[in-house]
């Protein structure tokens, strides 16, 4: 075991969970991950593609929605391909550094998400309780200054959370987990960690509970509107894009949230807790693309084109 009795441990080299898989299926975890992978690259870049090149969908709601494909190519590339090759490798070790920004990489990505999430319920509230004050309460200027404060307050918010661990000294070197992320990291401390669990706690409220709130708010409002709304076709438009949003936000939250607690209390499996660490980072990426490609159709529509154009391209 390798003790750090200073704050500058950037360089010292840390060991992961040991991924307990049979020999003879190495190869067979190495090629399903390696597709999964390919898979959420492929459809996530695709989404992207479609709605920059699109100029039908620069629209506020499709612009708040590119962020989403980002943020899960991030979050599955902090953790796929060191995860492959530790299958590969056999070799679970990693640098504190490493093991900092993977956790800094993947705790961004799934802030990030529940905001863009909220924000795009903001968006279709005002699109379908205010119609008339949509263009003027989603201006292309508010519109930015909604990207960029998530932007940067999601990036400020985790780098301060993982920031305050660096600060403390060490006595263990065993991230238990199969990647690194913040409550990974404070159990490496052998100091009080209180202040660093406390501010972890205001993030998850502020991050978590705060969006359930105004999701809950917007969508119960969306629902009443919907109701009062004459017109079936309209009323099933709304219900079936927002229906969709609504979905990936429950399904988000939930393993969020279970994933989360998992890590707060000892008596859960460690296979237990790794399977619903993975499923954070692995599933949502997977499934937002096929929800949203599926289920709006102006964006399915020119998906299809895109992928038609790039053939026809080779050819």
């Amino acid at each position: 075991m390798k003790i750090n009795d200073t704050p500058g441990h950037w360089t010292l080299e840390l060991t992961m969970e040991a991924l307990d898989i049979p020999p003879g299926y190495i190869y067979t975890a190495f090629v399903f991950g390696t597709l999964t992978y390919v898979m959420i690259l492929f459809c996530n870049i695709l989404v992207i593609t479609t709605i920059v090149f699109t100029k039908s969908l620069h629209s506020p709601m499709f612009i708040l929605l590119l962020n989403l494909p980002v943020l899960d190519v991030m979050g599955a590339t902090a953790l796929l391909p060191q995860l492959l090759h530790s299958i590969v490798s056999k070799d679970r070790s990693i640098s504190y550094s490493g093991c900092f920004l993977q956790a800094l990489l993947i705790h961004i990505y799934g802030s990030g998400n529940f905001l863009f999430l909220t924000a795009m319920a903001y968006d279709r509230y005002i699109a379908i309780c205010l119609p008339l004050r949509y263009h003027s309460l989603m201006t292309s200027n508010i519109l930015t200054r909604i990207i960029v404060v998530v932007w940067f307050g999601v990036i400020f918010i985790i780098t301060v959370a993982l920031g305050t661990t660096t600060e403390f000294k060490l006595c263990r070197n065993n991230i238990v987990d199969i990647f690194c992320s913040n409550p990974t990291l404070v159990k490496l401390v052998c100091e009080d960690t209180s202040v660093n669990k406390n501010y972890g706690i205001f993030t998850i409220i502020l991050v978590q509970a705060g969006p359930v709130i105004i999701v809950t708010y917007t969508y119960i409002q969306i629902l009443l509107t919907c109701m009062k709304n004459k017109q079936p076709d309209a009323r099933g438009k709304a219900l079936q894009t927002c229906g969709t949003h609504l979905v990936f936000f429950l399904f988000f939250q939930f393993i969020c949230i279970i994933a989360l607690m998992a890590h707060r209390f000892e008596r859960v499996s460690p296979n237990i807790r790794r399977a619903l660490g993975v499923s954070v980072i692995v599933f949502p990426p997977v499934l937002n693309p096929l929800i949203y490609g599926l289920n709006t159709k102006e964006l399915q529509i020119n998906m299809i084109k895109i992928i038609k154009r790039a053939r026809l391209t080779k050819k």
